[in-house]
């Protein structure tokens, strides 16, 4: 059995659009520089052709991932869920040893963007923050070491 694969909806869409567009645009440009490359003769000293044909591995390779996620997607709706302990989908304010506050939303692997302020449940701040509730501190170990956080708010939106 398949692991299952928790995402929002929103990544969910964008995974799916990301795979339409590697079959129905990617894929056709590889193989025609591909067969453009082909024309030119002598594929051994041809470095067109070998690198159509490296993009072609890796725009495949992607296509299985997609395909293999999408398949095993667990779509969850932050908004159907309530409560003060954090889980997938949770809106995490938390506090720093200095007062200073940030917010985090636990999404998907897939979802992860720092930037915007999504982590994946399996970070490590992420996985130090699963399970706890308002007002707990967490402690989560980091490449310039531990650091310590207060879970100030969580919210489901």
């Amino acid at each position: 059995m398949s692991e299952k694969v928790p995402m929002l909806a929103s990544g969910y869409e964008a995974l799916k659009s990301e795979l339409q567009q590697l079959k129905t645009v990617e894929r056709p440009s590889v193989v025609k520089a591909i067969e453009e490359a082909r024309a030119h003769g002598d594929l051994s000293e041809n470095a067109e052709y070998h690198a159509a044909k490296e993009k072609q591995g890796h725009v495949e390779a992607r296509v299985i991932e997609l395909e293999d996620s999408l398949s095993r997607a667990t779509v969850i709706d932050p908004s159907t869920l309530k409560g003060d302990t954090v889980m997938f989908g949770a809106t995490v304010t938390l506090l720093d040893e200095d007062d200073k506050s940030t917010v985090y939303q636990i999404v998907g692997v897939e979802e992860a963007d720092l930037k915007q302020g999504m982590i994946s449940y399996t970070s490590p701040i992420g996985r130090a923050m699963i399970g706890r509730s308002v007002g707990d501190e967490v402690e989560v170990i980091t490449p310039s070491g531990e650091k310590y956080f207060e879970i100030e708010k969580v919210e489901f939106k």
